[in-house]
């Protein structure tokens, strides 16, 4: 009775990891579970009456109800159908790829850390890496939108920086859902990301599979009011023009959307937003596209280049000569109702064929892109820029470069564009713009005369041709 039992050490290992996982499982994860419910639920109380956009309940499902969903779609389920008749594939095998693609998109909505992590990190980064300003916002458009709306954000893409900057700048008004590319399904930014309530796109997938449970995803969460956030380029800009659009989103969005306003349907309201930076940290990278014959950077290399990226801003701190990457602005511009869209021109969405959709989607698509391009802000940067990629062989002094940039600048805005003027200092702007570009090396000074140097022409052209598209008249 009395005598010791004598354990191996791996059993009581084994014991010990089963005893611990039962503390875990009965003991703690209730009450961290309960923490957090709580603190979310403060979370949306505090957030209720601040939001001027609807928070929609879709938001606020659990997410393996929303991958359910998805899964048991009437159409994804027919379509899951079709693709093992024509593929002479096993229906088991099909769904297995469904439920795949419906968890690689779905993400998993956390107020808790969409608005005090997320935003927190968002606000952090950019204000450290910029002076963040909101330039033009028409209010009085954007009063008008009924709030029952489904609001869609319609982006110019140049920085990977743009999913920050608008989310940190839109976050007083709405929580967005961004339709975020594969470039950041990486651990562990993929979790904060499905947390922030973005979900994942293949770009150009052949799988018609997918795509249609892509398609269906969106136009659940476009039905349910969810505000979203789209780049309708598809891609970074690779020489800072704008780039065509792409259809994919917009025709997901708008092949099923119906016009009429009975059993409540919502209105679909595309605003777009124009940003730019005074400097984009890709810009270089994004430039080397131009030339695939070029040998990339090794890893190696790659970090070095990051280190020694991040050592010069350092020093830059310590002397007391860095000034941020300049300025990085936000322009909201005139909201473009889908429904009055549809009755103007007289046409359902849902009744057209592929090619009619296809044409009607193109306009739209065309639309939005020329009202993106129209707000867009003029930095000083730019301005600067579009001055000196005129003429690169000519040295000018600064007094004449000054007086070039006045004359630019009533020519912008003679055309309706929105300039960022810093202190609302013209002077000063021109600075500001200058000074970026020498601190870069990308404007040589010698003897009081400035010049574009020669091996950086295309990256003085980047940022011209930012505002390049106000020079050519605005789509009717």
């Amino acid at each position: 009775m009395g005598e010791a039992v004598v354990l191996p050490l791996w059993a009581f290992l084994i014991l010990a990891g089963f005893a611990g996982w039962a503390v875990l499982v009965l003991l703690l994860v209730p009450g961290m579970r309960w923490f957090f419910r709580r603190r979310i639920k403060l979370v949306l109380h505090q957030i209720g009456g601040r939001l001027r956009i609807e928070l929609p309940s879709f938001k606020l499902t659990r997410r393996q109800v929303l991958i359910d969903r998805l899964f048991h779609d009437p159409k994804v389920q027919a379509a899951a159908a079709a693709h093992a008749v024509a593929g002479n594939e096993a229906l088991g095998e099909i769904w297995r790829r469904i439920d795949r693609y419906a968890r690689e998109i779905v993400p998993s909505f956390n107020a808790y850390i969409y608005y005090r992590v997320g935003y927190a990190l968002a606000r952090a980064a950019a204000r450290a890496l910029y002076r963040v300003r909101i330039g033009f916002v028409d209010e009085a458009a954007l009063a008008r939108i009924d709030p029952k709306s489904t609001i869609v954000f319609v982006i110019n893409h140049r920085s990977n920086m743009d999913y920050v900057l608008v989310a940190f700048l839109a976050a007083e008004h709405a929580t967005l859902s961004f339709a975020v590319g594969e470039w950041a399904r990486i651990w562990p930014l993929q979790q904060l990301i499905r947390a922030m309530g973005a979900y994942f796109v293949r770009r150009n997938s052949g799988d018609p599979l997918y795509r249609t449970v892509l398609s269906r995803y969106v136009q659940m969460a476009s039905e349910a009011g969810v505000t979203q956030a789209v780049f309708p380029e598809g891609g970074l800009t690779v020489d800072g023009r704008l780039r065509s659009p792409k259809f994919g989103l917009l025709d997901y969005m708008l092949k099923t959307f119906d016009e009429r306003e009975a059993d409540g349907r919502r209105d679909l309201v595309f605003i777009p937003v124009g940003l730019n930076y005074d400097r984009v940290l890709e810009d270089r990278s994004q430039l080397l596209k131009l030339h695939p014959e070029t040998p990339r950077p090794g890893r190696l290399r790659g970090l070095g280049i990051t280190a020694g990226f991040f050592l010069h801003n350092l020093s830059q701190i310590v002397r007391g000569g860095w000034h941020r990457f300049g300025y990085a602005c936000v322009n909201f511009g005139t909201p473009f109702s889908v429904r009055a869209h549809a009755r103007e021109r007289g046409v359902h969405f849902p009744s057209l064929s592929d090619a009619q959709r296809r044409d009607e989607v193109g306009i739209v698509a065309a639309r939005l892109m020329d009202a993106i391009g129209r707000v867009i802000p003029v930095l000083p940067v730019s301005l600067v820029a579009s001055i000196l990629v005129r003429d690169p062989a000519h040295a000018m002094s600064e007094l004449e470069l000054k007086a070039a940039a006045h004359v630019r600048m009533r020519e912008l805005e003679a055309r309706g564009a929105h300039l960022y003027i810093p202190r609302h200092d013209q002077d000063y702007a021109f600075g500001v713009g200058l000074r970026m570009l020498i601190l870069r090396r990308i404007v040589l000074e010698e003897d009081g005369l400035f010049r574009p140097a020669p091996e950086q022409l295309e990256t003085l052209g980047y940022y011209a041709n930012a505002i390049s598209h106000l020079d050519a008249p605005a789509c009717s």
